[in-house]
């Protein structure tokens, strides 16, 4: 199910949506006042915290992938800068505040339902903090590359196996 076919009421006048072709694609329509639905993408922002030959990863503690293992991330909120919205995710997640240091990669592709469309990977350096996991997180820790846990997300092993 496409993500625009999840809405069926136009939110401007409440009417029932149709299904129209509007520039190059079947989009939900208001038949009453002409409001096309555009679906917006998901955007997240992870960080690559590097030390001494190891990476730092966060344990999900929530459905898709509970129990398997990912560089700290989270969605970007709208008006948000998504360097700050990675090292937000960073010290909710793990207890550690960062800085983002530089753009490592954008990843794009949505691998389930809820997920984003694109992930905007930063480079990143502690500050300060104590490692102590939160948010949707049960564990934060270090992995070497070559011994890396079962790992959550496409992008996670994209980035760690580089």
């Amino acid at each position: 199910m496409s993500r625009d076919s999840l809405y069926q009421f136009c939110p401007r006048c409440g009417s029932q949506f149709a299904r129209e072709e509007k520039f190059g694609k079947i989009r939900p329509v208001c038949p009453e006042c002409g409001w096309i639905q555009f679906v917006d993408p998901k955007v997240a922002a992870a960080v690559l915290v590097e030390r001494d030959g190891r990476v730092l990863l966060v344990r999900r503690v929530n459905e898709p992938f509970r129990g398997k293992w990912t560089l700290p991330a989270g969605f970007v909120n709208g008006g948000e800068d998504p360097a700050e919205a990675a090292e937000r995710e960073c010290l909710e997640e793990t207890g550690l505040e960062v800085r983002v240091r530089k753009v490592l990669d954008v990843i794009s592709g949505r691998e389930h339902e809820r997920g984003a469309d694109f992930i905007i990977l930063y480079e990143a350096e502690i500050i300060s903090g104590s490692m102590n996991p939160g948010d949707d997180a049960d564990a934060v820790e270090w992995f070497p590359r070559n011994e890396l846990p079962p790992l959550a997300f496409l992008a996670t092993q994209k980035m760690l196996t580089k």
